[in-house]
């Protein structure tokens, strides 16, 4: 799946309409993510990246402009089969990890695989869910809470739920933001593992260590993209 295109978006603005005003948070955004990558944005907040996820995600829906996920055009899908692309094709991972705090970490994991409905058997998932923690380094972990586990604990909970449903476009809202240093690194490193398996990641982040980690980078500032030089 290298140099694949998972998401592209073309001339894609996003205005709100607030008190009688117009703001501006995208103006005319021209991307394109490949399969095999970790991009990184970048900019100030209120810049719109968090729109900009938003859009890519799936979850907003009124915007202007073009989005195509694995080069289908979703502009015009009805809220049901944007829900079955999210399910299927992306995992998201944020920086408060929303964790339900009355599951283990396992069942947490299982969560988005039953919500899913694929056909599998509740022992298949199980077993899935088993390797996805260790795969994170939390086997002895599996049974343990989130309030039984570090913060960099519960966000590698919540990488293992992003990967339940195998998706092959992986986004990350801050996912640092409440990690210290070691913690911060190990998760870089697991995302940056996981693109080279052709996975796009594509990561929004304050932390001035990420671009080590990123092959992409990008700035956004004041509803504007450029690609990063540095």
């Amino acid at each position: 799946m290298d140099n694949v295109v998972a998401i592209e978006i073309k001339k894609c603005s996003k205005i709100y309409h607030k008190n009688g005003k117009d703001i501006v948070a995208l103006k005319n955004i021209n991307l394109s993510f490949e399969y095999g990558k970790f991009y990184l944005i970048v900019g100030h907040s209120g810049s719109g990246k968090t729109t900009l996820m938003n859009i890519l995600g799936l979850i907003d829906s009124k915007y202007d402009g073009i989005v195509k996920i694995n080069n289908k055009e979703v502009n015009n899908l009805k809220s049901k089969e944007l829900a079955k692309i999210r399910n299927t094709n992306i995992g998201f991972i944020f920086q408060d990890f929303y964790l339900d705090n009355f599951l283990t970490a396992q069942e947490n994991v299982l969560t988005p695989m039953l919500i899913n409905q694929k056909k599998y058997s509740y022992k298949e998932m199980e077993d899935k869910s088993k390797i996805l923690l260790d795969k994170v380094g939390l086997s002895e972990r599996i049974k343990h809470f989130p309030k039984e586990l570090s913060g960099g604990e519960q966000q590698r909970v919540a990488i293992a739920r992003a990967l339940a449903n195998n998706p092959n476009i992986i986004l990350a809202d801050e996912p640092t933001g409440n990690l210290d240093v070691e913690n911060e690194e190990y998760i870089f490193n697991l995302l940056k593992e996981m693109s080279k398996n052709f996975k796009c990641i594509i990561m929004v982040s304050h932390s001035k260590d990420a671009k080590k980690y990123a092959d992409v980078v990008y700035n956004l500032e004041n509803g504007e993209i450029n690609y990063d030089k540095n």
